[in-house]
């Protein structure tokens, strides 16, 4: 039957993932992969042997005909991230999009999403909240925060090791040093962290501190 699925994979733990998931990237006549070479090691891990291309943000837009194609000759396919949701800050809404276009089926399996557990660990209000993705790196940045000083709900950023600082920094310049925040990593790895302090409290520790690893940053809503 054609119809495209949207597969969660773990952000860490291998276990992370449904049995559903399993039956479904096993039974799939193709997984689409954002990085073949990491999706790898979990496919192997669950013996899972379905053939894997990669569909990733920089061929998307050039390997999306194709993909409909082979949808609408009959195929499932499975579409996979490196970690967490697919089309959650990562590849997915392009070809979610054009398969609702060409009247393909498309369904999402429940599972991992990185946000989810650092919110409810956060020790914020968990039923209002704003999730903004990566900031935009230079152009919008700055317009971005003003617009979200503001805002009434706890409010997520994802975010990379090596921009934390910066990010940090134009937090507490834009929403104030003494706003509450929360940075979560590595969640559901061994070295999962949670720390949450006023901005310029964490901005301090992390200056002292490298670390590695996904981010999660979280950040208080005006009281």
């Amino acid at each position: 039957m054609t119809k495209l699925y949207l597969v969660p994979t773990p952000i860490g733990n291998l276990e992370d993932i449904t049995l559903r998931a399993i039956r479904i990237l096993k039974e799939a006549d193709l997984i689409l992969a954002e990085d073949t070479r990491t999706s790898k090691t979990l496919l192997t891990h669950y013996d899972i042997n379905t053939p894997v291309v990669a569909h990733h943000q920089f061929n998307e837009h050039q390997t999306l005909t194709n993909i409909i194609n082979q949808l609408l000759s009959g195929k499932t396919i499975a579409l996979i991230t490196d970690a967490g949701t697919p089309a959650i800050s990562d590849p997915g809404f392009l070809l979610t999009r054009e398969c609702i276009r060409n009247g393909i089926e498309v369904e999402c399996l429940a599972g991992a999403t990185a946000f989810v557990p650092a919110l409810v660990c956060s020790g914020f209000p968990c039923d209002r909240f704003c999730f903004e993705g990566f900031l935009p790196h230079k152009k919008g940045r700055q317009s971005r925060l003003e617009i979200l000083k503001d805002e009434t709900r706890t409010i997520i950023f994802y975010e990379s090791p090596h921009r934390l600082l910066k990010t940090l920094t134009d937090l507490a310049a834009t929403f104030g040093q003494d706003r509450l925040c929360c940075v979560c990593r590595e969640i559901s790895k061994k070295f999962e962290q949670i720390k949450r302090d006023t901005i310029q409290n964490l901005l301090q520790y992390y200056t002292d501190n490298q670390i590695k690893g996904e981010i999660v940053i979280l950040v208080s809503a005006v009281a």
